[in-house]
């Protein structure tokens, strides 16, 4: 049984398919937010489809469909379509694709990115219904996307929407159907583009610079323990003076209270004045347009709790005519002292400044949350209070939150309201310690809300109803902290500001791929002294973060990649120059190292899980330590391998080294370090102070790393 279409004539609907009215809802049939206001959703006639109460991110940014920028010709048939892909229950997917319905977020994307572009294209060449689009016609259109100057970038996706508009022929009516034989006879898109494949290509998230990244997380960790407490304070202290503005007593509903009884009001000023005076303070004020100094009397009416009106009284002119100073602050009794330690600093902190302080160490806060636990950006910003907690048995911090990407329903389908997942995050004692912070620095139920201060109210007519910060809210955050902190930096004459990233502005989605650079390499500068990098990893692989769902080991196996082919590079460089090898493993480094170069040197990945399958190559296992390299064999290995001896990702703990492990090999860069060692040990044993027992230790150790150094020195003389 068909159905008609009453507004055009579309032809008969197929059985299966509802067809909108134009006061049918746009979101008929897909789940809603609590907070959603039912009076308010779009209908089908409307222009713009606001799609925002299907959304269940809170940090998602505010998300409509807007048709006026459809040619009118085929303004009413996208709507249809787009209709259907947001509430028929039985669509099309691309090969490979389990799912049977595509997400809310999913369909505005590939609207604005894909669906408005090939529309376009159709309207100007006079095609003013989907029927009429012929095989020659799509056949001219890859002609034409290939003549672009970057035909590659987002071509793919666009010709699989319009595989899309075909795959739907059967839930559409005649009017809107592609022509019934498939796009470009079938043929694969990868063929059509001459890419050879159509698997993702290759994240191409830029990871931080190193420089960067190092200072922007040494200030995090500053403003956490030592900027936090003062800020808190400050924060507190403005608090409870806002709550005495005529906005903050409507707010608190205290409006109608008295606030002085007779009497009260002169021995505070009194109070106040003598207070200023012992402090060697002076009394808050402003400058005018004329250059004229003035007493803030808005300021000290919120300290005194009183009118704005005691300017006027005899109160007032006792104020004005103490012989105090007129500052040009209005300070707080909160103040910023930090150790010596830390450098040329003492500020005061005005009452106007708190907000801004406040923003600061919540970014600060979510620079180390996201960073050092590796989840993606938005699962951070949907972080709610008590998401950490500590595992009595084990001793580990455990932070739990919801996630998105990949929460699927047992039809492959996306749960929209997202799920917590079972494995939670495990992190550093650092990161608990940021989320506390958050707790005390306001009252929201989220972590990072758009609003920290609990007297802004939402706006009547916003459209977006997460309360979390979006991506590009947290990207301004991020650069308003760098530029504090520079600018600090240049008026204390500091020798630490945060460099710029000549790869980009800092967002929160390159987080996770610097991380992963970052553990794999260690660099010893000033946060991998302070914060252990190596000790992070294991954390985070000992939770979600290990798991191939959270997308991180795939971001660690792409660093782990390059990190290998560098040191291969070098490795064979030095061979090449006639490096010497020694050890029982020395002949299989030397194997491995030249077949590893003619395997692998210039090979290009199309993706990071391309990394993860590649480097459990045995040519790619050789690890090196201080003093030692690893030719690793998982099943001779005598140190406690970190990970599953059949993970790709095992790799041998080098910290703990045993020195007569069958997989060990020195070249000379390792002697190098080995005689550096002997050098140190000689001083400390030659300490007559020195405990027997340790002296003794250090004996023995002396003795074994000079027989190591006497073998390789042999070995290369024979050589």
């Amino acid at each position: 049984m068909t159905t008609p279409a009453s507004d055009l004539d579309w032809g008969e609907v197929p059985t299966g398919t509802f067809w909108p009215q134009p006061d049918t809802l746009v979101l008929l049939k897909r789940d809603l937010r609590p907070d959603a206001d039912r009076t308010k959703l779009s209908c089908f006639a409307d222009t713009v489809w606001d799609l925002n109460a299907a959304i269940f991110e809170d940090h998602y940014r505010a998300t409509s469909l807007n048709f006026d920028l459809i040619p009118a010709a085929l303004r009413l048939a996208t709507k249809h379509y787009c209709w259907q892909l947001l509430n028929h229950g039985r669509l099309w997917a691309p090969p490979g694709a389990k799912r049977t319905r595509i997400s809310v977020t999913t369909v505005h994307l590939l609207f604005v990115n894909e669906l408005q572009f090939i529309i376009d294209w159709l309207a100007q060449r006079g095609i003013t219904a989907f029927c009429q689009v012929t095989n020659e016609l799509l056949d001219a259109f890859v002609d034409a996307i290939l003549d672009e100057e970057d035909p590659l970038t987002g071509t793919s996706r666009t010709l699989t929407e319009i595989r899309r508009l075909w795959g739907h022929r059967e839930i559409l009516p005649p009017a809107m159907r592609l022509p019934q034989a498939p796009p470009w006879a079938g043929e694969d898109t990868a063929e059509i583009l001459g890419t050879g494949s159509t698997a993702r290509r290759e994240n191409r998230t830029p990871r931080i610079a190193e420089p960067t990244m190092q200072m922007l997380l040494s200030w995090a960790v500053r403003f956490l323990e030592v900027f936090a407490d003062p800020i808190l304070a400050a924060r507190d202290e403005h608090a409870e003076l806002y709550r005495r503005t005529p906005e903050g007593r409507r707010f608190t509903a205290t409006q109608n209270r008295n606030r002085n009884r007779p009497g009260d009001l002169l021995p505070k000023v009194h109070a106040y004045l003598d207070n200023l005076r012992q402090q060697g303070g002076s009394l808050p004020g402003s400058q005018t347009p004329d250059g004229r100094w003035v007493i803030r009397w808005r300021y000290i009416a919120l300290i005194l709790d009183c009118a704005d009106s005691i300017k006027d009284t005899g109160t007032g002119r006792l104020i004005a005519e103490s012989g105090l100073p007129i500052g040009d602050q209005a300070l707080l009794n909160t103040k910023f002292p930090l150790p010596s330690g830390e450098g040329p600093w003492h500020q005061d902190i005005t009452y106007d400044e708190v907000p801004e302080l406040a923003r600061l160490l919540s970014t600060a806060c979510f620079v180390i949350v996201a960073y050092l636990s590796g989840a993606r950006a938005g699962e951070v910003l949907n972080l709610r209070r008590g998401c950490v907690t500590r595992d009595a048995d084990t001793g580990l911090w455990l932070m739990r939150g919801l996630y998105f990407k990949g929460a699927l329903d047992r039809y492959g389908n996306k749960i929209p309201e997202g799920t917590v997942r079972p494995d939670p995050w495990v992190v550093i004692e650092l990161v608990a310690s940021a989320v506390a912070v958050l707790e005390r620095l306001h009252p929201s139920p989220l972590l990072f809300p758009t609003r920290l201060e609990p007297f802004h109210k939402r706006w009547v007519n916003a459209r977006r109803l997460g309360d979390a910060r979006s991506d590009a809210s947290i990207a301004g955050d991020l650069g308003d902290f760098v530029q504090w902190v520079n600018e600090q930096c240049a008026r204390l004459g500091r020798s630490d500001p945060i460099p710029d990233d000549d790869r980009g502005p800092l967002k929160a989605s390159r987080f996770r791929r610097t991380l992963a650079w970052f553990i794999r390499r260690r660099p010893r500068g000033l946060i991998a002294a302070s914060i252990q990098y190596g000790h992070a990893h294991v954390r985070m692989l000992e939770g979600y973060a290990g798991t191939y769902e959270s997308g991180f080991p795939d971001e660690y196996a792409f660093q782990d990649w390059l990190y290998r082919l560098e040191c291969f590079a070098e490795d064979e460089a030095a061979l090449a120059a006639g490096e010497h090898v020694s050890g029982p493993a020395a002949d299989a480094y030397r194997t491995r190292v030249a077949a590893a170069n003619r395997e692998f040197a210039g090979r290009v990945l199309k993706n990071e899980r391309q990394a993860l399958d590649l480097i459990g190559n045995p040519l790619l296992q050789i690890h090196h330590g201080e003093g030692m390299t690893c030719v690793l064999n998982p099943a001779t290995a005598a140190c406690q391998l970190r990970g599953d001896a059949n993970d790709p990702l095992v790799t041998p703990d080098t910290d703990d080294c045993r020195p007569k492990c069958p997989n060990l090999a020195r070249t000379d860069r390792d002697i190098g370090y080995v005689r550096k060692k002997i050098v140190d040990l000689a001083e400390i044993i030659a300490d007559p102070l020195a405990p027997p027992i340790r002296h003794q230790r250090d004996c023995h150790e002396l003795d074994r790393l000079q027989a190591v150094l006497r073998d390789h020195e042999e070995g290369a003389t024979r050589s």
